[in-house]
């Protein structure tokens, strides 16, 4: 989300803007380049073409197999099939076409240079630092340096024990040669960098890009340092991996705070006490936030530095394997919140001024640069950026067994202006004018084609605010190809009530239109919460409900004031409708399925660097005194019920009821009848609600229950029989009980 890193940028001093001669000779390097590249389109100009041995040395892989994109079934359409779902693309059919084109010209030049997609996205196999039978292998993507070499404690640090040689793509590799003895030079555990002679001749030092571990000591420095990661007992999966489910319960979680204590939590630790709560919860993924390394904590994950290591804050890489191993062995998919859609802005330890000038990795000057997260952009359109991105995705599947990704950012990717001071109307000119990167919304498509060409059932899932359409259907069809986009406006919507309006004017109408209104055929997860609104300077939803009372009256040996008999009661109501309607997946951010209290804050100098709000406290839901049991009780029937009856990927939603005077929204998915009575004061006997099937009808769940903390009005004994009589444009009608600030799920026997 665009707003959530506004305050979470790191800003260090930075490097002065490339020299002229820099520049120079960056324009030399790619005019050498040009030369040999001329089989490829305009967008892949002064890009390497390598991935083979063979490729590296320079020249093609004459051996790699084959594929023109004309004979690959899914994609051999011209990117016009998505009008037949949505008729206002109509009119933008060249643009599509122009897309796909686009699109496809990539997949051409990957297949031809590089033996296709499939083996351009194992690029991590090929870069960095790998142990062969002679020695450490080191190659790196540097084309502005003039000279690199590979330093570290193994030669003490001397720039001329190892130097690199570099190809006609810019790309440097040395081996590092095994012993006398035939042991690995390099020690697991030492400290390695790369170093460079920039185009202006300046001795540069990096991490590698491709660094599979670095750790920071803030006790010596914020820097981080590369660490060779070479165990001699590398963890061994013992499970397989899980195939997502199709109703996608998602428990949304950040491994560093999953503990009461004010501390930094471990991946040890999340995979002892949190997994098996997540599984007792009724959930079925878990998505991880803040994996990939980022040098200052409280930007929560969002200013990568180093894009191929998990943060050592938790421990170490076989950490999180056994973590995600073990989420297997349980039948939860494990998802990563990936982060493409900018870098970190470090020099030191990330990628900006990688090589010494201000591009290789991004766009060149302001273009490069997001002014609000004070962050570096990718440069979509090159194609190393391109095998380092998708190599990314792969790596972090097959090297870890995550089953899916999570896209931050997707709508900053998609348009040039960023999102930034930009209201989307929904006015489909803006989705396909000049404001649109095609160049990232073709990474995209590459992403996802990739990932589901090689993975098959794996999730992605795009965090958009703007709308775009098609971004959720296939690549084959001329979408993006995402499987589900977030609901952003939905948990706005609900901020927005409990701020700005009394419950009594709260609009149903308004209500069902935000939980309905998506785009046809484009599934999305939906959520009332996430970690955006547990931010600093926002509050989680059962603090917004109750506030300071939160403090002073959630045990019961207090009394049920009436802000938390008020709160507890909308607490469940606002997360059940929003489940039962608002999408085709659903998410919560742990901790707010029991109502955490307060907000998220992590350590920084504005809180004297303080761990009291990077925490979450489940000892409050432990705490048998304590009434947020009653929410997490909620929080489990609820996952339960949707285990039971799947009304996730159910197609036979229908908005039965919107009564503004009565405050009752009703409505069928499932097989359910839904019925949620939001009037603050009034109850209604015997209130007649139209029904699609005739019969009997039961309590499946109801926010009443005694053991919600609910006040027991609604008899889950009592059967209701319908009425052959057409009432809310439905053949059949029930009568039913409902209390004030209560709602009934009805199974239909």
């Amino acid at each position: 989300m665009v707003g959530k890193k506004k305050s979470s940028s790191r800003i260090r001093e930075q490097q002065a803007k490339p020299s002229v001669a820099e520049t120079q000779a960056q324009a030399q390097i790619q005019a050498q380049t040009q030369n040999v590249t001329d089989a490829r389109p305009p967008e892949a100009d002064g890009m390497a073409a390598e991935q083979s041995n063979a490729n590296i040395n320079g020249g093609v892989n004459g051996d790699a197999q084959k594929t023109s994109p004309e004979e690959d079934p899914e994609i051999s359409g011209d990117g016009t099939e998505v009008i037949n779902s949505d008729g206002y693309l109509e009119q933008h059919r060249e643009y599509f076409k122009q897309r796909y084109a686009h699109f496809k010209r990539w997949v051409k030049v990957i297949d031809e240079n590089e033996g296709g997609i499939d083996k351009f996205s194992q690029g991590y196999k090929e870069f960095g630092l790998h142990v062969t039978a002679e020695g450490v292998r080191y190659r790196e993507w540097a084309p502005g340096a003039r000279e690199a070499s590979l330093v570290g404690d193994f030669n003490g640090w001397d720039v001329n024990a190892n130097p690199m040689e570099r190809n006609e793509y810019g790309v440097w590799e040395t081996v590092v040669a095994n012993t006398a003895s035939g042991e690995v030079a390099i020690a697991h555990g030492s400290r390695i960098k790369v170093t460079f002679v920039s185009g202006n001749g300046e001795r540069i030092y990096r991490l590698p890009a491709w660094s599979t571990y670095v750790v920071q000591d803030l006790s010596k420095s914020p820097i981080y340092e590369a660490v060779f990661y070479n165990p001699p007992n590398k963890y061994q999966f013992k499970h397989k991996k899980q195939e997502p489910d199709t109703d996608l319960r998602i428990y949304e979680a950040h491994v560093g705070i999953s503990s009461p204590e004010a501390r930094v939590a471990t991946y040890k630790e999340f995979t002892r006490d949190m997994l098996p709560m997540i599984k007792d919860l009724g959930y079925n993924a878990v998505q991880l936030m803040a994996v990939m390394e980022h040098a200052y904590y409280a930007s929560f994950g969002y200013q990568v530095t180093s894009f191929f290591a998990p943060s050592s804050r938790y421990g170490e890489p076989d950490d999180l394997r056994e973590l995600v191993d073990t989420a297997h062995s349980l039948g939860l998919s494990v998802f990563l919140d990936v982060v493409h859609s900018h870098a970190c802005n470090n020099v030191e330890d990330g990628l900006n001024q990688f090589d010494g000038t201000d591009h290789c990795y991004f766009h060149e000057g302001g273009l490069g640069r997001h002014e609000l997260w004070n962050s570096r952009l990718f440069n979509y359109g090159q194609h190393e950026v391109l095998r380092f991105l998708l190599s990314n995705l792969r790596y972090w599947m097959d090297e870890f067994g995550f089953d899916g990704f999570r896209f931050d950012g997707v709508t900053s990717m998609m348009y040039k202006h960023h999102g930034i001071a930009y209201g989307f109307s929904g006015d489909y000119n803006e989705y396909f004018t000049g404001n649109t990167d095609e160049d990232a919304v073709v990474y995209l498509m590459l992403a996802n084609y990739m990932s589901h060409k090689v993975y098959g059932r794996l999730v992605t899932v795009a965090e958009d605010v703007s709308g775009m359409p098609a971004l959720c259907r296939p690549v084959s069809e001329g979408g993006v190809g995402f499987d589900y986009r977030l609901t952003m406006s939905i948990p706005d919507m609900w901020i927005k009530l409990l701020k700005e309006k009394r419950d009594e004017d709260w609009d149903m109408s308004h209500i069902a239109h935000q939980l309905t209104n998506r785009r046809y055929q484009e599934r999305a997860i939906t959520y009332s919460e996430s970690h955006d609104q547990a931010l600093v300077g926002d509050k989680t939803l059962a603090f917004w409900l109750m506030d300071k009372e939160m403090y002073s009256n959630m045990s019961d040996l207090t009394p049920l004031t009436p802000a938390i008999e008020r709160g507890m009661a909308l607490h469940k109501m606002i997360r059940l409708v929003t489940c039962g309607l608002g999408g085709e997946g659903y998410l919560t951010f742990e901790g707010n399925e029991f109502g955490h209290p307060e907000w998220l804050d992590f350590p920084r100098a504005g809180n004297g660097s303080s761990f009291h709000y990077a925490r979450r406290q489940f000892n409050l839901v432990r705490d048998g005194m304590l009434r947020y049991k009653y929410l997490y009780a909620f929080d489990k029937a609820m996952m339960e019920l949707e285990a039971e009856h799947r009304w996730l990927s159910a197609h036979d939603q229908w908005v039965t009821l919107k009564h503004e005077g009565d405050k009752v929204l009703a409505f069928e998915r499932g097989g359910l009848v839904w019925i949620f009575n939001f009037h603050p004061t009034q109850s209604y006997a015997d209130y007649r609600v139209g029904v699609a099937w005739p019969g009997k009808y039961t309590v499946a769940l109801a926010t009443d229950d005694t053991r919600f903390l609910g006040q027991g009005r609604i008899d889950g004994n009592v059967a209701h029989f319908s009425t052959p009589m057409e009432w809310n444009a439905r053949p059949n009608y029930i009568q039913v009980y409902l209390p004030a600030r209560t709602a009934v799920v009805l199974r239909h026997d």
